[in-house]
């Protein structure tokens, strides 16, 4: 997704998750290396972080959590795509990949290979280590396009890309973001939406939204539901 100037007027959080999206744009990793990172980020870190700081306040010691600046916020979304590299990737990435990449684009402060490994132990404290990613609106996305090309010809049609766009812009705004806590319905919307932002009107033939409905009803995508 082509993104213009106009992301610096954005909020925080959303030019946060604008800058990890890039980053991992940049980086050329797999769509689920990028949303492994985001719900790291987005979903656990970031409203923790800004939490404990309210608790806490100044007691918050180390330097990159107090205060909070927007560059130590990137160098986070960073170590977010790391470990998320570490998860997904063998092999993974290596932290000088991330720290030249950060020395491109986060322009406010210089950080050193010492700053990403503790940054990373930072982050891990702040989510309590849990950067799993068993209920994965993405994933679901996935299997479910899989199984609709299974059943319809018209499945083809449906632009994989359309859909990752669309769960970037639902990442971006905070108050649509709370739609991931439920990845099934969020799967088959998108899916929804993707067919009808990507297939030509005149082959609107397959009835899509009885079949996703169906689908998140059961937890899973049946292939022979409407054959």
């Amino acid at each position: 997704m082509q993104r213009g100037c106009a992301s610096s007027a954005l909020p925080l959080r959303a030019r946060l998750i604008d800058f990890l999206i890039q980053s991992a744009h940049k980086l050329q990793v797999a769509p689920t290396v990028k949303y492994t990172a985001l719900s790291i980020f987005a979903h656990r870190f970031y409203p923790r972080c800004l939490s404990r700081l309210e608790e806490q306040g100044n007691d918050v010691e180390n330097w990159l959590l107090q205060p909070l600046r927007e560059s130590n916020l990137q160098l986070f979304a960073l170590v977010s795509l790391w470990i998320s590299t570490k998860i997904h990737t063998s092999p993974c990435l290596s932290v000088k990949i991330f720290k030249s990449l950060g020395d491109n684009i986060i322009k406010e402060q210089h950080y050193t290979i010492r700053d990403y490994l503790e940054a990373e132990v930072v982050l891990m404290q702040v989510v309590n280590f849990e950067i799993g990613m068993n209920n994965s609106a993405f994933v679901y996305f996935e299997e479910l396009l899989l199984q609709f090309k299974g059943v319809a010809k018209v499945g083809e049609l449906v632009n994989f890309e359309a859909g990752m766009d669309i769960m970037d812009l639902i990442y971006e705004k905070e108050e649509t973001s709370m739609l991931y806590t439920n990845p099934h319905s969020l799967a088959a919307s998108i899916l929804v939406a993707s067919y009808v932002i990507t297939v030509p009107k005149q082959t609107w033939e397959f009835p899509v939204v009885p079949w996703v409905a169906d689908a998140v009803i059961y937890n899973s995508f049946p292939a022979a539901k409407f054959e």
